[in-house]
């Protein structure tokens, strides 16, 4: 499955979130480092929800620029 994935630039470090995935978020002090951490936070989220009996929800949101 393919997730939108929001990286934010923070002070001293990135941070990411996955919409599709409530709680799924990570951090890392390179752009690079934050992109590698949340595709291991997206694998164990979805390890957790299926070891729960839960159902891994389908990737619905899209990410897009606009200009302004």
């Amino acid at each position: 499955m393919r997730y939108a994935v929001v990286i934010e630039k923070a002070e001293h470090n990135y941070s990411a979130y996955v919409p599709d995935l409530p709680g799924c978020v990570a951090t890392g002090e390179t752009l690079q480092a934050v992109e590698s951490e949340i595709r291991d936070a997206i694998r164990f989220h979805i390890d957790g929800l299926r070891d729960d009996g839960l159902p891994v929800p389908e990737p619905t949101s899209i990410a897009d620029y606009v200009e302004a």
